[in-house]
């Protein structure tokens, strides 16, 4: 995220349909930022780790902002370009009915 943006989003989030929107694609973005972080940190540009997953670079550009949702299926290719391992979880939200195993 920009700077100005970062700037400006308190006063934005104040909105109520902006704050709803926001948090409604809140894990989208989360993924987006895991993407960046992960393809940065082994020292890769767009197009690299596009070509080791077999894509194109629009494409992990569109995923790195947030615009598209990858797969489990992507998410496993683009953690085993990166040497990653992937981890998906499910967290009880406060409130909500407590399940265990």
């Amino acid at each position: 995220m920009t700077r100005r943006l970062l700037d400006s989003l308190p006063k934005m989030l104040e909105n109520p349909e902006f704050a709803a929107a926001w948090e409604e694609a809140r894990e989208e973005f989360a993924i987006a930022r895991e993407i960046i972080r992960t393809r940065v940190a082994a020292g890769m540009s767009q197009k690299e780790l596009a070509e080791k997953i077999g894509t194109t670079q629009s494409v992990i550009a569109r995923l790195e902002s947030g615009a598209h949702t990858p797969s489990v299926s992507t998410l496993k290719r683009v953690a085993e370009a990166t040497h990653a391992k992937l981890r998906i979880e499910l967290v009880p939200v406060a409130g909500g009915p407590q399940v265990s195993l």
